[in-house]
Formats: C-alpha cells, structure tokens, sequence
C-alpha cells in the first residue's frame, strides 16, 4: 500500500502504470495490484493505461472530479474536445446542467460511464477538431472545449 500512500502525499489523484512500476520487480506483481485496487474500489480506470485514485477522504468510496478534466486525462489531452450541452454550459448559453457530455474526436466512439459521469464519444476529423475547439483551464488543469461561436450556431439548432 506504499504506492497508494506516496501517490495520495504527491496529490497525484490521476497516474500511469509506468508511474507506479518502479514499485515493482516485474509485470505481473503491477497488474495484480491493479486488479486487486480496482476490484476494493481504490482506483477507477480511465483508459488503457491511466488510472484515477479514488482519494482516502472519500466517504464510501465514492467520488468524482470535475467532468472536463475526467476527460481531458482520459484523451491524454489531444485530438479531442467537449461539444453538446456540456460546451453550451461552459459558455453559459443555457442553464441546463448537462447529465452527459459528448466529446468528439479522432480516435473512439461508443457510450461510456467513468466516474459517475456518462460520456459519449463521436468519431470526427483532426481538421473539424481544430476548426472548432479552444483550449481553457480549469485550476491548473487545460481541457479542450468547442468555441463559443460553434457552440451558439450548435444551442441555435436546438430551438
């Protein structure tokens, strides 16, 4: 549980497994912990190898993180942006508060739940990612949005 501890002390809530496999003496000590974490719910996996540490003041094991930056580290923070209700929020052109977020990108498709938040993921091109999305922060945390303008012809579309 060394691992646990330094990576709650760091405040490193979101990790790779090349973070952690120093800890260990071969492959399959690491993926024994990380099966046996994520079947107590300690971790939660994000993708094919990033993980999020569910933090020790979490009551019942339960927890969550602000929905953009889920997502921002589950697509590495490339070929990606959040559209939909979740981009019109952001800019404040509707009060409704989305319950799932659609991101599109270049590299996967299908409806996900992670972290209590529901994500849909369309396929689109490098070209349209870059034709529509901005980059913002949140803390100290970049995520990838659509642009406003974008996202105003997208809310009009709606009505």
């Amino acid at each position: 549980m060394r691992i646990v501890s330094d990576l709650e002390f760091q405040k490193k809530y979101y990790f790779k497994r090349e973070d952690i496999s120093h800890h260990f003496s071969n492959k399959k000590e690491l993926v024994n912990l990380l099966y046996t974490l994520r079947k107590k719910g300690r971790i939660s996996k994000l993708n094919k190898n990033k993980y999020f540490l569910v933090p020790i003041k979490a009551r019942g094991g339960k927890w969550t993180d602000d929905p953009f930056i889920i997502i921002d580290e589950i697509m590495e923070g490339k070929d990606y942006y959040i559209g939909g209700w979740g981009a019109a929020n952001y800019w404040r052109l509707t009060d409704q508060l989305p319950f799932r977020f659609d991101v599109y990108t270049t590299r996967r498709q299908g409806k996900y739940k992670i972290l209590g938040v529901e994500i849909i993921f369309h396929r689109t091109t490098a070209k349209n990612i870059h034709k529509q999305a901005t980059t913002k922060k949140i803390g100290d945390h970049n995520f990838i949005i659509q642009n406003k303008k974008k996202s105003e012809q997208w809310i009009k579309l709606r009505e």
